[in-house]
């Protein structure tokens, strides 16, 4: 079961709640250059929390999906189990094996 909706803005909300900088940085930006990519300011500004999101995300080597996982998983144990059910359905989607699936992306083989 890939992360909701729900899940994944509890995920961007504790993400912000832990950079109170991101935090004073996104709520001061220039209207303006929201204006010039024809977007709201709140459109931008959430663009930008993304961006931000996925560049963290991509620093721990992670998927911006893992990192939701992460930070909304009640315990280690509950986000690893919520991980490899994400990737069994991708493995799925992709009409692969699993051990091949798991083989390509460096994860341990768990059944």
């Amino acid at each position: 079961m890939a992360a909701t909706e729900q899940q994944h803005e509890r995920a961007l909300e504790k993400f912000l709640d832990a950079r109170p900088d991101l935090r004073v940085e996104l709520d001061n930006l220039n209207p303006l250059l929201a204006q010039a990519k024809g977007e709201t300011a709140a459109q931008y500004r959430a663009e930008r929390l993304h961006e931000a999101f996925e560049a963290e995300a991509e620093h721990q080597g992670l998927f911006a999906w893992e990192l939701t996982l992460q930070l909304t998983a009640t315990s280690p144990q509950d986000y690893e189990n919520q991980r490899m059910e994400v990737h069994k359905e991708v493995a799925q989607m992709a009409g692969m094996e699993w051990a091949e699936y798991c083989e390509l992306n460096g994860l341990k083989n768990q059944g």
